[in-house]
């Protein structure tokens, strides 16, 4: 699985924090003259009641409310101080528009509302058209069973007027029972018809954990056994004027009833046809609940019976089942008809306890079976905490699961949209469209999202009890491709994370624009600042002993992406051929030169080619020299330790040089590693006693130094004809190579290597199968190999300038019209080019090659102007610096760097 970068976390939480709610399951804002005095307020967290509910405020879910109430509220975190800023929205009778802010705020991110109208009386609460005012999309109801049959029996025993003789002889009288019953049954079938042909109702729901439990039996009651249960209700109702259903008999029956209308019931179209309706969905209280629930029969597991029953009746289990969650996962697994909620617990336990749950129920539930609900209530705060905390929850939980490659980042997006709206939408056939905008955010974010408690706990499992580093690294690489990077002590990083606060590093907008001494470029200014944010999925231990590092991307103050930031470049490069359905696979042969030390102030050159006996390349000989053989195998092992997998390693033609090769992987991951792995390899070599040189052409006789770069596109190109998109890709990338090649070989000293006949890919404009003397070596299939670059290069800039290049090819179907060359294009003859359609050289200088980028409009509108006008300007600088500089100096000078 491909390793997610920061900007694909940043896409995943971009969808967290914005992906629009169906809230499936809630129920009525308590109205103005209600909001205070009916229910403490505790009750925005805490199931408790009574006396019971003045323990909530020492509970871990009400301190986390009281902090992000306080937030929302601007004013100082304590519960006094929460209840009285809420006190003051909500009593001001001059300020309406206040309240209505504040409810406005609260449900900010909910699409529509299915209300559960039956929990209150309807006086005490506001309409359906009034929570519609404050969401996207009109509200809906639910329609509660045991309230439908509760109105119902008070209604047919004591009429309206309560009509206490007649419900006294339904008590006396068999018959006036049996009549009463009929009456009842039948009563109750038309209701629930009528709702199931009601547009406005999209499901029912059923309290019988709260009633007699969920161990609801596997058949329909028969009347004769209902009658007696009935019976002792009008005998309590005569007592205390309610009806509240206590009998298992009758609340089976109506439980039974409603699945067997749902399943059975069909209505007509505008023609009058008898047609099957799409069935409506049962929800079912499961767990958690206040102290008028028996908790252990609240278990889902004993819907078991019921469920069998009737396999086509939609059924939701609601509020995660908790503590029973992996019991709900397991029936929404096993049962096609069964779908887990996971809502109430927010805000209801605590932060660990909801990062728990869902990485329960995701364990082993498919996410097409999840749905989320606030279960708001009474207080509109309810809803805000729910919204609040789930989104965290699936910050901290998906961002984990993507970064161990358990899903990737795409699915992850999927995942979180389809638990929050689709899925949803289409059990309860809202028929809703899902917002156009979420589908275009979740591909082109520009946003950074710093999350301090999720880096930590990455930062924490990456350590994974080994011992603590001292320093942390953040690198960038800059326009003269030389390696930069902050140390923050260890310490002080993890207190930044524990402290909830961003690890990101102020940086001087001077950094792209400054060569390798320092020096700034005439258009450059020290004033400005960049934030310099490290991307936690490049974590590595080392380079050295005591360190770990990460590379960084510059942002704005704001959070934009920083246009010259030339990593940014290449996240970009990658979504962009993402949009266009390519992927690709990056991996690359890291030449170097080990070096002896002269530890001399008599000679000027500080370094000389090593003492060995016949080294050529891929011999063995170098075995023999004990010190190089220690080094090799340290390099390996130390990477492996790394995570770095070395594929082959061995001799080159020049004395002293070796070739490393690294696995392939997604582009800038490769980047990142093939950079991080060159700190590695020269730290080792120094600490060996040697030095370790990127330079292209330390020797005037002996073989160049190269940074080849091979490159696949990887199986998201499946839905093309892969060879098709093979062909263009190519082709456009050798119709730019000329711009290309001011970022592959972006020193002077990189044209004393570019030549022909010596295995460095020649200085033609063309490719060949297997061919080692064409800039481009086809390999097999995609995989193709880039000669022409070096160690002098910013790989992040070569590497987005191939893929653009590569990219847009493939978008304008750039014909390849350049013919396979079979041999070295310098020994053929000009005819003999023409037919291959090699009619251009690669630039034979820097200058030349920063001309051929300029004049390719089309190669400086897909980096960005901005960018190449100041990548220019630095090279130009350089190029200027190093001029003055006689050969020996400058070779030196570069070693010491490179």
């Amino acid at each position: 699985m491909n390793t997610p970068t920061q900007a694909h976390l940043d896409l995943l939480i971009h969808t967290i924090r914005t992906t629009p709610i169906v809230d499936h399951h809630a129920h009525p804002l308590l109205n103005w003259e209600n909001q205070t005095g009916k229910y403490p307020l505790l009750h925005i967290t805490s199931e408790a009641s009574g006396d019971a509910i003045e323990s909530a405020t020492t509970s871990l879910a009400h301190l986390r409310a009281v902090r992000q109430l306080s937030k929302e509220l601007e004013c100082v975190p304590s519960w006094e101080n929460v209840v009285a800023k809420l006190e003051a929205v909500r009593l001001d009778p001059n300020e309406p528009e206040i309240w209505n802010e504040w409810i406005s705020r609260c449900l900010e991110g909910v699409h529509t509302i299915l209300l559960d109208d039956g929990l209150d009386d309807k006086a005490a609460v506001e309409d359906l058209d009034w929570h519609t005012s404050f969401v996207q999309s009109p509200c809906k109801r639910i329609v509660r069973i045991e309230t439908v049959a509760s109105d119902l029996i008070k209604h047919l025993s004591a009429g309206e007027f309560h009509d206490v003789e007649r419900a006294e002889a339904i008590v006396r009288d068999p018959a006036k029972l049996k009549e009463f019953w009929e009456n009842l049954a039948g009563s109750f079938d038309n209701a629930i018809k009528s709702a199931i042909d009601d547009p406005l109702v999209v499901g029912f729901k059923s309290v019988v954990a709260y009633r007699t439990g969920l161990d609801v039996a596997g058949k329909e009651p028969t009347g004769d056994a209902v009658q007696p249960a009935l019976k002792e209700l009008v005998k309590k109702f005569l007592k205390v004027r309610t009806a509240r259903l206590e009998d298992s008999s009758l609340n089976d029956y109506i439980i039974h009833r409603t699945a067997t209308l749902i399943r059975d019931y069909k209505g007509k179209n505008d023609d009058e046809d008898v047609i099957r309706k799409p069935r409506k969905p049962i929800q079912f209280h499961t767990g958690l609940g206040d102290s008028d629930l028996t908790l252990a029969k609240a278990s889902p597991s004993h819907l078991q019976e019921f469920i069998r029953a009737y396999p086509d009746v939609p059924m939701v289990l609601l509020h995660a089942g908790y503590p029973f969650t992996k019991e709900i996962a397991y029936m929404a697994t096993v049962y096609k008809n069964v779908y887990a909620d996971i809502g109430e617990v927010f805000p209801c336990i605590s932060k660990d306890g909801q990062e728990r749950l869902l990485m329960e129920i995701l364990e082993l539930c498919p996410w097409s079976k999840i749905l989320w609900s606030t279960d708001g209530h009474w207080f509109p705060e309810t809803y805000l905490l729910a919204i609040l905390q789930i989104r965290e929850a699936f910050e901290t939980v998906l961002c984990g699961y993507v970064l161990k490659g358990q899903i990737g980042w795409r699915a992850a997006i999927v995942l979180v949209q389809d638990l929050l709206f689709r899925n949803a939408n289409k059990l309860y056939h809202l028929g809703l469209d899902f917002p156009e905008a979420q589908e275009v955010a979740s591909r082109s974010l520009t946003t950074r999202y710093p999350n301090p408690s999720r880096d930590l706990t990455l930062l924490q499992e990456f350590l994974n009890n080994t011992i603590e580093p001292t320093f942390v690294q953040i690198c960038w690489n800059d326009y003269t491709a030389l390696q930069r990077m902050r140390l923050v002590p260890f310490r002080k990083f993890t207190s930044l994370l524990e402290a909830g606060r961003s690890t990101d590093i102020g940086i001087t907008k001077a950094v792209f624009g400054m060569i390798q001494n320092d020096y700034l470029i005439p258009s450059s200014s020290p004033t400005g600042e960049y934030r310099l944010h490290p991307d936690f999925s490049s974590l590595k231990h080392g380079p050295v002993a005591g360190h770990i590092s990460m590379h960084g991307e510059f942002r704005e103050q704001d959070g934009s992406p920083v246009a010259l930031c030339p990593r940014s470049l290449l996240l970009r490069s990658v979504e962009i051929g993402s949009q266009k359905g390519l992927g690709f696979l990056l991996g690359f042969e890291i030449e170097f030169l080990l070096l002896e030390r002269v530890e001399s102030d008599a000679v000027m050159d500080r370094y000389t080619a090593l003492k060995t006996d016949g080294h050529a390349w891929s011999v063995s000989k170098y075995y023999a020299n004990p010190k190089i053989n220690a080094l090799l195998k340290n390099m390996v092992e130390s990477l492996a330790q790394m995570g770095i997998y070395v594929e082959q390693i061995h001799a080159e033609s020049a004395t002293g040089q070796f070739e490393l090769i690294l696995p392939p992987y997604p582009p800038v991951q490769a980047v990142d590693t093939l950079l991080h792995t060159r700190d590695v390899l020269a730290n080792l070599a120094t600490e060996a006693g040697f030095k370790l040189t990127l330079h292209p052409k330390p020797f005037a006789r002996a073989c160049g130094t190269a940074a080849h770069m091979h490159m696949s596109i990887s199986p998201e190109a499946d839905a093309f004809d892969a060879e098709k998109v093979t062909q263009h890709f190519y082709a456009g990338v050798l119709k730019h190579m000329r711009a290309i090649t001011a970022f592959s070989y972006s020193n002077a000293a990189s044209y004393d290597r570019a030549q022909d006949g010596v295995w460095a890919g020649g200085r033609w404009v063309t490719w060949g199968t297997q061919n080692r003397e064409t800039a481009l070596r086809k390999i097999e299939g995609s995989h193709w190999e880039v000669k022409i670059i070096d160690g002098l290069a910013n790989p992040y800039f070569v590497a987005s300038a191939i893929l653009l290049a590569g990219i847009r090819g493939v978008e304008k179907e750039e014909k390849m019209i350049w013919g396979d060359c079979e041999l070295d294009p310098a020994t053929l003859s000009d005819m003999d080019r023409k037919e291959l359609g090699i009619s251009q050289m690669l630039p034979g200088s820097v200058e030349e090659a920063l001309r051929a980028l300029q004049e390719d409009t089309e190669m400086v509108e897909m980096l960005g102007g901005e960018l190449v006008e100041r990548y220019v300007a630095v090279k130009q600088f350089e190029g200027e610096f190093l001029g003055k500089m006689g050969p020996d100096e400058r070779r030196l000078w570069l070693m010491e760097r490179y």
